[in-house]
């Protein structure tokens, strides 16, 4: 945004000059230019007021950490390949 000030603060003072200096199509481009900028601008104040995060909360893994099975071995889920990549099904590990 600074950037841009800088842009919209020197296009003020090339109106001026170009005013004084009788070049009304530059006059005319410079005020369209101009107006533009404060367009970006308001739209980026707007943007920078706005919350830029999001909350997700917090996740839950409870219920599925330290889960195993009888043997105390974890099992491995439906459909899942293994190591080998061999498809699983509800058998142990």
């Amino acid at each position: 945004m600074p950037r841009l000030q800088e842009i919209h603060t020197n296009l003020i003072d090339r109106l001026q000059e170009a005013k004084e200096q009788g070049w009304l199509g530059e006059v005319a481009a410079i005020e369209t230019t101009m107006a533009a900028a404060a367009q970006k601008l308001e739209a980026m104040r707007e943007r920078a007021a706005q919350p830029s995060t999001v909350h997700l909360g917090m996740p839950d893994f409870r219920r599925h950490a330290g889960r195993s099975g009888g043997s105390g071995r974890p099992t491995t889920l439906v459909g899942r390949p293994d190591r080998a990549g061999r498809e699983r099904g509800r058998e142990r590990l």
